[in-house]
């Protein structure tokens, strides 16, 4: 009889292990449950058409904001933000895990030595004398190495890449909202800083004709109620320098929070200005955009890991293989340990297949079917969830730039209406409450133009954000 040597199964073990068959379904990507078009008028799909305008996710964040400060501040913000740093460690943490899971795929070679000494008393001896065994061995092994024959440590492995990729994704998707959550706070700070200018500047005006009325007033030429008007306006002015001054410390505490770290005075933004200009981008189609997104590409990796430990579940349902094998040297004492005669080898193969386990094996089929179903829909409803982000955000782009172009049309005759009203009062034509009236209607329409000017702002930068830009 011949006796088949360790290294020689090993490698059987393994030549079976490559022809195993793989018993995971193969992965079908689900057609995305979203029209073919945007969901925008007309007028909307020709303002999309801008010329030469780069796709989002061909766009860097460097080149869609120009401002070379909040270039400084999103820097600052990737290198000290808690949440991005998590993301960062959890994809380490995914990576380890994966090659944890790929190492199971080979065996473990260990090398191992030891001694052992006994004792033998006379009356267990065959010569009636008590006598002193010794037993030196020196080797080298696998243990329990699985031959994967039937792909489950395979489809284990898989589950783990996918989940590594999707860790990727995640982070890549953290960074993203990171860059518009900067810009968007850096925004909002402006605005407020520049809704804090006029309101002193408004104060400043207020006060110069509380003085003049005063004087008049005092001269006999005005009445007390055109001083009180005057009055009423200063202090609204005050009012509102109060509550914009407490608005820019909320702001810049917000900025510092996503940041990460306090951002230096010479990084803060002065006003909502041509240096805050964002580039454009084309919207593209749904197809192409949505499925590059890193928080469905997230989603994809997760369903494709569920498919994975489908297989996994199926090769539950067949026999499991261990190898154990050594080769190595034995002798009773050192000095002939190394000498020819010393050779053994152990080789010990195991099979195991569960006869009756009261259906474990093929609930856990059936939840692995489960979670395939359940990542589906959560890719589905990633899909769903980003087509209304872009729709929305294609839809108030245009009404915001309409918007903006008509308040600054109202800014404009307003300030033309107030100047006028400015110039009769004081040639004595009309009263001050016609001046009162203009100046009042030319604040509110200077708010409300800096109001649309930075929604339209956070609208190009949360559709920057939502078409896959930001990376």
């Amino acid at each position: 009889m011949k006796i088949i040597k360790p290294f020689q199964c090993v490698c059987i073990g393994v030549l079976l292990s490559l022809s195993g068959c793989a018993l995971a379904p193969k992965y079908k990507q689900p057609t995305p449950p979203v029209p073919q078009a945007w969901h925008t008028t007309e007028a909307d799909k020709e303002s999309q058409r801008t010329a030469g305008a780069p796709a989002a996710a061909e766009v860097k964040w460097r080149e869609f904001f120009t401002d070379a400060r909040l270039q400084s501040v999103i820097e600052l913000a990737l290198a000290n933000n808690r949440d991005l740093r998590m993301a960062a460690l959890n994809i380490e943490k995914a990576q380890a895990l994966y090659k944890i899971q790929r190492a199971q795929q080979y065996p473990t070679v260990s090398a191992a030595a030891g001694g052992e000494a006994y004792r033998l008393p006379a009356k267990m001896s065959n010569d009636g004398k008590a006598d002193t065994v010794g037993q030196i061995t020196v080797g080298v092994g696998i243990s329990n190495w699985e031959p994967d024959l039937f792909g489950r440590i395979r489809s284990l492995k898989s589950a783990a890449l996918e989940q590594y990729m999707a860790t990727e994704q995640a982070r890549r998707g953290t960074q993203i909202a990171l860059v518009g959550a900067v810009a968007n706070s850096y925004l909002a700070l402006a605005a407020d800083r520049e809704n804090l200018r006029l309101a002193r500047e408004t104060l400043k005006t207020q006060q110069a004709y509380y003085e003049l009325i005063l004087r008049t007033r005092d001269a006999g030429m005005a009445s007390d109620l055109e001083l009180r008007q005057t009055q009423s306006q200063v202090e609204a002015a005050r009012v509102d320098i109060a509550r914009y001054a407490g608005q820019v410390a909320v702001d810049e505490n917000a900025l510092n929070l996503v940041v990460g770290a306090p951002v230096p005075a010479n990084l803060l933004p002065g006003e909502l200005g041509s240096e805050t200009a964002l580039k454009d981008v084309a919207a593209g189609l749904p197809s192409e955009v949505l499925l590059k997104r890193p928080d469905i590409l997230s989603a994809e990796h997760q369903l494709k890991a569920a498919y994975a430990n489908i297989g996994a579940a199926r090769a539950n349902f067949f026999p499991r293989i261990s190898l154990t094998a050594a080769l190595g040297l034995m002798s009773g004492d050192l000095t002939n340990l190394f000498k020819y005669g010393s050779r053994t080898w152990d080789f010990a193969p195991q099979a195991a297949l569960p006869i009756f386990d009261a259906g474990a094996r093929k609930a856990n089929l059936k939840v692995a079917e489960v979670d395939r179903d359940l990542a589906v829909a959560e890719y589905e409803k990633a899909i769903q969830s980003a087509f209304r982000e872009v729709s929305d955000s294609l839809s108030l782009r245009t009404r915001l730039m309409e918007q903006q172009d008509a308040q600054q049309n109202l800014v404009d005759t307003l300030a033309e209406t107030y100047r006028l009203s400015d110039a009769r009062y004081k040639a004595g034509i009309d009263s001050y409450l016609s001046v009162l009236v203009a100046q009042r209607s030319l604040y509110g329409a200077q708010q409300g133009l800096v109001s649309l000017r930075f929604a339209r702002m956070s609208n190009l930068v949360t559709l920057y954000k939502v078409l896959g830009g930001g990376a």
